[in-house]
């Protein structure tokens, strides 16, 4: 049979997504604990790789097995058998053409950003930071030059392994949230450090170092060097994945909240 989950982690805790020889993805600690259940060696496939220091509040994923179990078990069970960051949501037997990766039609990503003179200590770990006020309106008119179909090379990671550089971007929002900023993004793909790289551009048109036309250059350019550096992976979340309705899934995209974020009275 094969199952789909939804798991949640803070990404802190972990080296990425991906099994490691150490032993300290994700990847490996879903296996070693559904492999306990299973009462056999299991691989896990999933929708994103997320990076180090990287969260997911809904990374969907996949495996096969040949024990008999009922769903509860795939929950509770597992769960017994993770580390305290990760955790399953719901599982749901899927047919066998279900792939978390290859059946995903779009993909979606968060990333939150204290705004703030001073470095946070309740979220470090769970968000971005920057130091001096942001242009939110200056941000989200610049992001939408990067909307549809383009050769995102100029915000893709030298190590990535994407076929192709060619995505369709269709929404991404910026918008102030109290000492927030908060970026919403939906594609059909992402390529590595897609979304860290695009953040870091915003943050320059937002902090008054370049506009929305150098953007749109540097999207036309194609050319990583000519981008902002890449920005810290604390704050992106992935939020979740969209499939075919066929395969009657439990919700797979959640929304990203951060508890401890206190604003003054």
């Amino acid at each position: 049979m094969r199952f789909a989950l939804a798991v949640e982690y803070a990404g802190q805790a972990f080296c990425g997504f991906q099994s490691q020889p150490s032993g300290c993805g994700v990847q490996d600690a879903l296996e070693r604990a559904v492999g306990e259940i299973a009462g056999h060696a299991v691989t896990v496939i999933a929708a994103g790789r997320t990076d180090a220091g990287v969260h997911a509040v809904s990374q969907i994923v996949h495996f096969e097995t040949v024990a008999q179990r009922p769903e509860s078990a795939w929950i509770r069970g597992v769960n017994a058998h993770l580390p305290a960051a990760a955790a399953v949501l719901w599982a749901h037997a899927v047919p066998e053409d279900f792939h978390a990766r290859f059946a995903a039609t779009a993909r979606h990503y968060t990333y939150l950003l204290l705004v703030r003179a001073e470095r946070p200590a309740l979220l470090a770990g769970l968000a971005g930071w920057y130091h001096r006020p942001l242009d939110v309106s200056a941000m989200d008119a610049a992001a939408n030059r990067l909307l549809g179909t383009h050769d995102f090379s100029a915000f893709r990671a030298a190590e990535c392994q994407a076929k192709t550089p060619v995505k369709t971007l269709t929404r991404i929002n910026v918008t102030q949230q109290g000492p927030f900023v908060r970026f919403e993004f939906s594609a059909n793909a992402f390529l590595h450090h897609m979304v860290r790289n695009i953040v870091g551009a915003l943050v320059r048109v937002g902090a008054g170092k370049d506009n929305a036309e150098w953007l749109a250059g540097v999207l036309a350019g194609r050319d990583r060097t000519r981008a902002a550096p890449t920005f810290a992976a604390e704050g992106l979340y992935l939020a979740g994945a969209d499939y075919a309705a066929r395969f009657a899934l439990p919700p797979t995209v959640r929304a990203v909240t951060l508890p401890g974020a206190v604003v003054p009275k």
